[in-house]
């Protein structure tokens, strides 16, 4: 985004009269979500100070230093209990139905300790490739050389999680991006045979990653 996130963090770009993470939030709601857990860095206290008087209950986790999208999530922890959870990404919109779906497949499922929502895209180079079976994940690669992928599956940025993600997170080390990343975590569970599975996306959904996307869903 460059300078237009010069003053303000990506999650609070105006998207159709609301910040971003507003949107997203509001869509969580919807689907009858409750209590929020807001992980906050670069200028976190703008999105502290729009939400400490949100209409449901919210809290805050500061990720100091900001090095990971698995340390982010490992945050939650404490928050989180002993409960399943949803994680959204703070610049991935879609419906709420994506996030219904999600919980469903996690509840109709025991034994799945994660839920990954993914989008068939031409290439997904830009983010995680997912390899899956039936449903089942076999494989996730994470930013793959573009044109090297023969999945059409790419991460969607939000997930459906059991408490069992926070061993693994613990058990992250830097990759060579050297940040802690969550899709880590998702390649030790898969070597230990933990069961993950895929949520295709079937209603709207964008990554607001540059410029033309936020023109995009304002339009």
């Amino acid at each position: 985004m460059g300078a237009i996130t010069q003053e303000m963090p990506k999650p609070m770009l105006p998207v159709q009269g609301k910040p971003m993470l507003e949107q997203i939030m509001d869509r969580l709601a919807e689907a009858d979500i409750r209590r929020f857990l807001i992980v906050i860095g670069y200028q976190g206290e703008l999105i502290q100070r729009h939400f400490a008087q949100w209409r449901l209950p919210v809290e805050f986790r500061v990720q100091e230093p900001v090095n990971g999208t698995g340390r982010a999530a490992s945050l939650a922890k404490e928050f989180v209990g002993g409960e399943p959870f949803l994680l959204a990404f703070g610049d991935c919109l879609c419906d709420a139905s994506e996030y219904i779906r999600i919980r469903s497949i996690l509840e109709d499922n025991p034994k799945t300790a994660a839920v990954l929502a993914a989008k068939d895209i031409d290439d997904p180079w830009l983010g995680a490739a997912i390899y899956a079976e039936n449903g089942l994940i076999t494989r996730i690669i994470e930013k793959p050389p573009k044109g090297t992928s023969t999945t059409r599956w790419g991460s969607a940025g939000f997930y459906g999680f059991r408490p069992a993600i926070f061993d693994y997170l613990a058990r992250l080390t830097p990759s060579v991006r050297n940040e802690y990343e969550i899709t880590s975590a998702f390649e030790m569970m898969l070597a230990d045979h933990v069961e993950l599975r895929i949520s295709p996306v079937e209603g709207d959904w964008r990554d607001v990653g540059r410029p033309e996307d936020l023109a995009a869903v304002n339009n």
